[in-house]
Order: C-alpha cells, then sequence, then structure tokens
C-alpha cells in the first residue's frame, strides 16, 4: 500500500511555527493499558473523573490563550454533553474518537460504520457543530484495516489522526509517510499521522502522550524543535486529560509495563504541559492542517 504525501504549508507565529494541540478525551479506565483489568461492562459502576479532568484542561488552555482539538468518545459524550457543550463554547474543536475506545482492527468494516456514524451523530447533537475529525483508539489504522478511510469518508468525516509511523507492540504503521497524505485516490479525505522525528534511520515518537510524560522535557522539546525547524513541519501533539489527575483511583495487580505507562510521572505532567504551551505556539487541528477556505 502506498500513500501519497500531501503539500503544505505552514503556519506561523511570528518567528513560531503553529503546531497542533489535541486531547484524546476518555476517562483513566477506558485507556488499552488497562483493559485486560477492566470489563466495559463495569465503567458505569467506577467513580467518573473525566469531566474535572477535561474541565481542568480547559482552564490550563485558557490561562495560555490557546485552542485544541478535543478528540471525544461518544460514551462520554452522552454521559456529559454539557462538558462537550463547555468544548464548543470556548471555541475548541470537537472530534470523534469513536464509541466507547474500541480498536478499529477489533471491528469489521460494518461495525466499525455504525460506531463512527452513532458517535458523530451524538458529539453534533450535544455540540451543536460539525465533527470532521476522527482519532482512532490506540492509533489502531494500520495496513490491517485499509477500510478504514473509505468508510469515514463515506460517514462524512473529512480527515482522521490515527496513524502512527513507528514500531510499537499496541499499534505502529512504520512504512507510513511521517506527515499529512492522501489515503484515498479523488477524495477529499487526509490522514494526519502522529508526529515523529528521525533518528538514526528510524522513526522516533515525538507527539506527546505517554512519551511526554516518561520522557525528559529537555529531550522532547528538541525532538519537536527538530521537527519544526528541520521538516518545516508542524508538531501533532496529544494527551489526555487524566494524565494531569495523580489522584485518581489506582488498579492493583496490573502488570509491570501497563503500571509504568499509566501511573508514571501523573503529578508533573501538568506543569510540563504549561511548560510545552508556552515555549512553542498552538492551534486546532483543523485550523492548523486544513486548507484556509475549509
Amino acid at each position: 500500500m502506498t500513500f501519497r504525501e500531501k503539500p503544505f504549508t505552514p503556519r506561523r507565529n511570528g518567528a513560531k511555527l503553529v503546531n497542533a494541540m489535541s486531547v484524546d478525551v476518555e476517562d483513566y479506565f477506558q485507556v488499552q493499558a488497562l483493559s485486560g483489568r477492566v470489563r466495559l461492562e463495569d465503567w458505569d459502576g467506577l467513580p467518573h473523573r473525566v469531566e474535572r479532568n477535561t474541565d481542568a484542561v480547559l482552564r490550563l488552555f485558557s490561562d495560555a490563550g490557546i485552542k485544541a482539538t478535543f478528540f471525544t468518545l461518544g460514551w462520554v459524550a452522552e454521559r456529559y454533553p454539557a462538558l462537550i457543550r463547555r468544548i464548543v463554547e470556548q471555541g475548541h474543536e470537537l472530534a470523534s474518537h469513536g464509541w466507547n475506545h474500541r480498536r478499529v482492527d477489533g471491528q469489521t468494516p460494518e461495525q466499525f460504520s455504525a460506531d463512527i456514524r452513532k458517535t458523530k451523530a451524538v458529539l453534533e447533537d450535544a455540540g451543536g457543530t460539525a465533527v470532521i475529525g476522527y482519532r482512532a483508539a490506540t492509533f489502531s489504522i494500520s495496513h490491517r484495516t485499509p477500510w478504514a478511510f473509505e468508510v469515514l469518508a463515506d460517514a462524512g468525516y473529512r480527515y482522521s489522526s490515527s496513524v502512527f509511523p513507528v514500531r510499537h507492540d499496541y499499534y505502529g504503521m512504520p512504512d507510513a509517510p511521517r506527515f499529512a497524505f492522501h489515503p484515498l485516490e479523488g477524495r477529499a479525505f487526509d490522514e494526519y499521522p502522529m508526529t515523529t522525528t528521525r533518528v538514526g534511520g528510524r522513526n522516533l515518537p515525538c507527539s506527546g502522550g505517554g512519551y511526554f510524560r516518561l520522557l525528559p522535557y529537555p529531550l522532547l522539546s528538541w525532538a519537536m524543535n527538530r521537527v519544526n525547524h528541520d521538516d518545516q513541519r508542524p508538531v501533532i501533539f496529544y494527551f489526555h486529560p487524566w494524565e494531569i489527575d495523580p489522584d485518581q483511583p489506582r488498579f492493583d495487580n496490573l502488570p509491570f509495563k501497563s503500571r509504568v505507562r499509566h501511573y508514571t510521572n501523573l503529578g508533573r505532567m501538568e506543569g510540563k504541559l504549561r511548560q510545552l504551551t508556552q515555549d512553542f505556539a498552538w492551534d486546532r487541528i483543523d485550523r492548523v492542517m486544513l486548507p484556509p477556505a475549509a
């Protein structure tokens, strides 16, 4: 499968290239690292913290004077429609993260179509705005699911930000283009991969999430500056509301890798994010990546 990279002219805010900030709106118990410990049918019985944590993210962005894209679960929107309205009212882009964090490669095309259409409808109803963007749970669009792009386009989405061009035990499409590409010939639909930097012939992630929590800030800042200055491309950054919540309930008896991935440096995350918002220029994905006439 060969993809064509999209021509791109970066936006600037003074001397700074404008990057794309995004948030994957899900609760602490809905993540891949805990999927073997927490059952879907138990979700409603657990303490919910997604509303309070997302409101904290909204305050952080308000303090920094930036706008972002919020890839939101339909499951969350159905239970917290007022939160969805606050996201939109504060000028952020509302986008889809699927219904209940189910991986794309765990669905048939028919199931995936139903999932993304239902999520789009619930988000648009709650937010009163069009939803054109999608991010797959656990970046699970890959060579195993080549049909996903067409299903998304058929459902009315204009872009996806679901491919991670790295090697990872949960996800990865290492031979995909590092930057925006057209996955469908003749259709107005784009994929905006998660950002990597090229070191020693390999793609290394520099787009946020657990990497941002676990690794030293100067290292990630260096990598992001390298993408801006050497590649002349924006970074697509992401994190989750639960990552700024060190007081979230803890699950016992987790595998070592899951425990490290989920709980490491939660108490430092908000401070690192505040530094990030000062050191780089940010805006919503649709305004950074889509043509001005869109």
